[in-house]
């Protein structure tokens, strides 16, 4: 006889299992997603997708991010573009062995297919979510879209009129931290003097994915009922946050395993001096005004 908490670890085992083999059907036809989920870089994708991963009614490609829109409309994006699609057929097959679990020769296809040939033109986008089984709902997770031009979010709205967005919002200045550390830590540098961290966060790379008072009204005016979601619920109250994206998406209740853990949290260790942090939300400032007026304060409360 099994207690209660074995039942759970196992159940919680078997859908970790579903979530890294999803359900898959190889004769499915070519689709639209159904669903979008975008937003600021190190603001909970990437946990989102690790819960959505393991209900039944989504399907969400083995590489997660699709990087379609953004390939068209964004020049700059294409070189790492290329890279992704380079690596991360390897890194699936790589993952699959080291957790020994069979990678089924249908998806061992599949990402040989996408990946030959042209690319990112509408079919191609098209065949991505194919494999979709005919219950689920496919949805593109790719972040990077929610700085799309505004041509580019007026193709996304022209291709998936009834699409339901998704949108995940961190605080500007615990983004841009978060994202120099990251950069900092992949290009092996660290800054020495108080004026070389005024450089770092004065950097405008860092506001790339955090404009939110240019990026938020381009999506809103395209999708009035899209869900934008403050990072800091996503720990203060995951289950409600699954709530609301199950509504949004239409989808029924779901079982989700670890749904309090990070995903990617940032390692210890280098952080920016006060004076440089004060400097960043000095300069971040407009933008924390920005969702005060557009989402209300209760909503900017929850951002961190």
């Amino acid at each position: 006889m099994t207690s209660g908490d074995d039942a759970t670890d196992q159940l919680a085992r078997l859908v970790t299992t579903l979530a890294i083999s999803p359900a898959f059907d190889p004769v499915g036809r070519p689709r639209k997603p159904g669903a979008l989920c975008i937003g600021a870089q190190k603001a909970g994708t990437s946990w989102l997708a690790q819960m959505l991963g393991q209900h039944p009614q989504v399907w969400i490609p083995p590489f997660k991010e699709v990087q379609y829109f953004n390939h068209q409309h964004m020049p700059g994006h294409r070189r790492w573009i290329a890279w992704h699609y380079r690596n991360k057929p390897q890194e699936i097959r790589d993952r699959h062995r080291m957790r020994q679990v069979p990678l089924e020769p249908a998806l061992d296809a599949y990402l040989t297919a996408i990946t030959s040939g042209k690319m990112f033109h509408n079919q191609w986008y098209k065949r991505i979510f194919a494999p979709a089984p005919a219950h689920a709902m496919p949805m593109d997770f790719t972040p990077e879209y929610s700085a799309l031009p505004d041509e580019g979010v007026q193709a996304v709205r022209d291709l998936l009129p009834k699409a339901r967005v998704i949108y995940l919002v961190r605080h500007p200045v615990d983004r841009a931290i978060s994202q120099l550390r990251m950069n900092l830590r992949r290009e092996q540098r660290t800054p020495l003097t108080l004026d070389d961290w005024l450089a770092e966060v004065a950097n405008p790379v860092l506001d790339e994915r955090g404009d939110y008072a240019t990026y938020l009204p381009r999506w809103l005016a395209r999708y009035p009922d899209m869900l934008v979601i403050p990072f800091g619920r996503i720990a203060a109250a995951p289950h409600k946050v699954m709530d609301a994206v199950e509504a949004h998406l239409g989808i029924g209740p779901g079982f989700y395993a670890n749904l309090t853990k990070k995903v990617f949290a940032n390692a210890p260790g280098l952080m920016p001096p006060p004076e440089a942090v004060a400097a960043l939300e000095a300069r971040l400032a407009p933008q924390v005004d920005t969702l005060r007026d557009m989402l209300g304060c209760n909503f900017v409360a929850e951002i961190r």
